[in-house]
């Protein structure tokens, strides 16, 4: 059975994508810890981040680079946090956080609340900041 991010990848569930090629997938949690808190995914449906096959394993990090240095651009904060959170969804994935303070990252119980509307302005952001 797919996952979630495979049906969001088919166009079957709604997301705020913000960047997209043949092998890869980004997109805001809609969840966030923080404005652009933005999931990065590789297409090919592997469970575990370290059973990627080497290739796709070091594309997802060099896509996820491209990511970050957009939403840098476009989200105001000193860095952008990386972390490998999260066993609900069987579906590999990179969390990509906007950074104040370090709190930002460590603390995945606080969500911030943002209308659709809000979602839509920061996707926007953010894809319009990729090149």
């Amino acid at each position: 059975m797919a996952s979630l991010f495979s049906k969001i990848i088919a166009g079957e569930i709604p997301a705020y994508k913000v960047a997209e090629d043949d092998r890869f997938f980004a997109f805001l949690d809609i969840f966030p810890t923080a404005k652009g808190h933005t999931l990065v995914i590789p297409k090919k449906e592997v469970d575990y981040l370290f059973d990627l096959d080497e290739e796709t394993y070091l594309g997802l990090h060099q896509f996820a680079k491209k990511v970050a240095e957009g939403l840098k651009k476009a989200v105001p904060c000193q860095k952008v946090g990386v972390m490998v959170l999260g066993l609900e969804v069987p579906h590999a994935h990179i969390h990509l956080v906007p950074m104040q303070s370090e709190h930002d990252l460590l603390n995945f119980s606080e969500k911030v609340k943002m209308t659709p509307e809000q979602f839509e302005e920061v996707r926007a952001a953010i894809a319009n900041a990729i090149e």
